[in-house]
């Protein structure tokens, strides 16, 4: 039996378009970060130190600036999405809403059972998932129009890594659109993606005080777009 205690929480996002009104996303969490349990030793085998275990499991301010993001893309119709290191997964739910056409993906083995009752809170239709790590050769997610993900380079090696990645199942036409607060890494994951033949253009979000929560390094965070056309 699962010592898990959670949290239950709405989070609302304004009347941004005409077309979509208001809406509001229902999430069931990890109450806080101090929650873990790792009974079978799945996330351990996978790497995952008990420190972190936690972190997909939670809100974050920039995974919350990304699905808001997501409210706000337009070019969304035929289009094939997917949301890389989804942790609880925000923007898909935003996207699943709009009835896109959405994939999410993390490494964590307890992300997709979150996604899933998610998913059922929100009254959505199932969001396929694929736990798979970057540097894993083979995977079923196959080619994608348009990529997101949100504060995904914080260690060295990751930024080549998901570059290699993120070019694997981009589509020859494709926008790929990365939320970073700074991180001191995420330059040698431009530098890698523009090498691969994307141009790349950056940012900074319109207004974050429409978030429930502070942007810890607001002055420093940047969307940025990768394309290649």
């Amino acid at each position: 039996m699962s010592t898990l205690r959670y949290r239950y929480q709405t989070i609302e996002f304004g009347n941004l378009t005409i077309e979509f009104g208001n809406l509001d996303i229902h999430l069931r969490t990890l109450r806080n970060r101090q929650e873990y349990s790792d009974d079978d030793g799945v996330a351990a085998r996978l790497g995952i130190h008990s420190s972190n275990w936690s972190l997909y499991g939670v809100v974050w301010a920039s995974g919350e600036m990304l699905a808001r993001l997501m409210l706000e893309e337009h070019e969304i119709e035929g289009k094939r999405i997917l949301e890389v290191g989804c942790g609880i997964g925000l923007a898909s739910l935003v996207l699943n809403r709009r009835d896109a056409d959405i994939t999410a993906t993390d490494y964590h083995p307890n992300a997709e059972a979150f996604l899933e009752e998610n998913t059922r809170l929100n009254n959505g239709r199932k969001i396929p998932f694929v736990r798979t790590g970057w540097g894993d050769e083979l995977t079923e997610l196959g080619k994608f129009d348009l990529i997101i993900g949100c504060d995904l380079v914080y260690e060295y090696d990751q930024a080549e890594l998901l570059a290699s990645f993120v070019d694997q199942h981009a589509k020859p036409r494709c926008m790929v659109l990365i939320l970073d607060p700074g991180r001191i890494h995420h330059r040698r994951f431009s530098n890698s993606m523009i090498e691969r033949g994307y141009s790349h253009q950056q940012g900074t979000p319109d207004d974050v005080r429409t978030l429930t929560q502070p942007l810890r390094g607001s002055d420093k965070f940047q969307v940025h777009r990768y394309t290649r056309c």
